[in-house]
């Protein structure tokens, strides 16, 4: 019997639900960063990709997809593309993070000893 542990299967609704769900993260955490900020000044966010994606292979795409339907909706919003070189810089930085930070995470969890059964064998 074939194992199907992490098949690669096409699952087009694994893949859109896993982004919306990682955008419904991304803006969470951005709103409890902001509000955090807000709160502390008066006037983060890898987490997600551990949890629900689980692979070091697919962080990189899957950060780039939020980033990109972020700077979509800064578009739309604003109603024209992101113009300032901060902007710009802050979303760079921030990918690289996210994606390095979350590898990681997975990268750890992926490469864990899978446990043996040490138990007594039976003769076949």
């Amino acid at each position: 019997m074939a194992s199907h542990f992490r098949s690669y299967i096409w699952d087009p609704v694994l893949i859109i639900s896993q982004i919306l769900l990682m955008q419904c993260i991304y803006y969470s955490f951005l709103g409890l960063w902001l509000a955090g900020v807000d709160g502390l000044v008066h006037n983060s966010r890898a987490l997600g990709l551990w949890f629900f994606i689980r692979r070091g292979k697919q962080c990189l795409d899957f950060t780039v997809t939020v980033h990109f339907f972020h700077m979509i909706g800064c578009w739309i919003y604003n109603s024209h593309l992101p113009a300032a070189l901060s902007w710009w810089l802050v979303n760079v930085v921030c990918i690289a993070l996210m994606a390095v930070i979350g590898e990681y995470l997975c990268m750890r969890t992926e490469l864990r000893a899978i446990p043996v059964n040490t138990g007594p064998k039976s003769n076949l």
